[in-house]
């Protein structure tokens, strides 16, 4: 998803420079050729940015990128630098790095994403926002740049908070969808009249929109990966600690993503969230 965020990012003439974990990587290329400046080091992405934005997978690469004893982000960024992490990682560790920020004089905002590589491409993402008032205001330009949405929801770790609603939601929907084209195969009807009637009415959805002939047609390539949507849902449970028994929907939808994660010799996890459809059929 970075590499269509940095670029209309660029289309809005802000200078852009971008740097990945992962050298060679195509997407990069594709920044590149909209005016995203590539670099080979984190510290010279970082080290004369006033805002520094970071999207990565798991709470212990963000901890790593951001607060690690070298070669980090705070490692090379100047006092009163905004740091952004667009990846979705929790509310308390979105605390404990904005307290790990500002012990060293920078500023921090959690701003977790919803809307999948589509809506990284069409700059229509949905965009939930942890932190100082202010600094919201100031970042607001560069979430209008990638997004369609965007919502201040309050101080560190709100943003995170309602992202991991947004991803029960998500993820408890999209069994829906699957089962309701599981019984309608069992009826002898075809399937995809559920995504045309449905998507029209009170059970239409995002998932059922945008996944529901995907799921049809057996087209589980990764738009969001189930390795990523089993990592939020068990940061989720972690939140949650005991009271996450509660939670009935979640803990079904936990345990269909885990199944796809162990399929293929532990490589499913690669795969699209709507793979999830064939743990109604293994």
């Amino acid at each position: 998803m970075g590499a269509p965020m940095a670029t209309h990012l660029a289309k809005h003439d802000l200078p852009i420079t971008a740097w990945n974990r992962t050298a060679g990587r195509p997407n990069a290329a594709i920044a590149a050729a909209a005016g995203v400046k590539i670099v080979d080091t984190i510290q010279q992405a970082v080290t004369d940015a006033s805002i520094v934005i970071t999207c990565v997978s798991d709470v212990q690469d963000v901890r790593s990128l951001i607060l690690g004893e070298t070669n980090s982000v705070i490692t090379y960024a100047k006092q009163g630098t905004l740091i952004i992490d667009m990846s979705t990682i929790g509310s308390q560790s979105a605390r404990e790095i904005a307290k790990g920020l500002s012990a060293k004089g920078l500023r921090f905002l959690d701003a977790p994403v919803s809307g999948g590589d589509i809506g990284a491409q069409n700059a229509t993402l949905t965009i939930m926002v942890g932190g100082d008032l202010h600094d919201f205001a100031e970042a607001l330009p560069l979430f209008q740049a990638m997004g369609k949405s965007i919502t201040y929801c309050g101080e560190s770790g709100s943003g995170q908070a309602i992202k991991l609603c947004n991803q029960l939601l998500c993820a408890i929907n999209l069994a829906s969808v699957c089962e309701a084209i599981e019984f309608a195969i069992a009826q002898g009807v075809d399937p995809k009249l559920i995504v045309e009637v449905c998507s029209t009415g009170a059970a239409g959805s995002w998932q059922l929109a945008n996944l529901g002939n995907k799921i049809i047609d057996g087209d589980f390539s990764p738009g969001f990966a189930v390795k990523h949507m089993s990592k939020d849902l068990r940061i989720a449970k972690e939140v949650m600690g005991e009271n996450s028994n509660h939670l009935l929907a979640f803990e079904l939808t936990s345990h269909l993503f885990n199944l796809i994660k162990a399929m293929d010799d532990g490589q499913g996890g690669e795969q699209g969230t709507q793979a999830m459809i064939r743990a109604y059929r293994n």
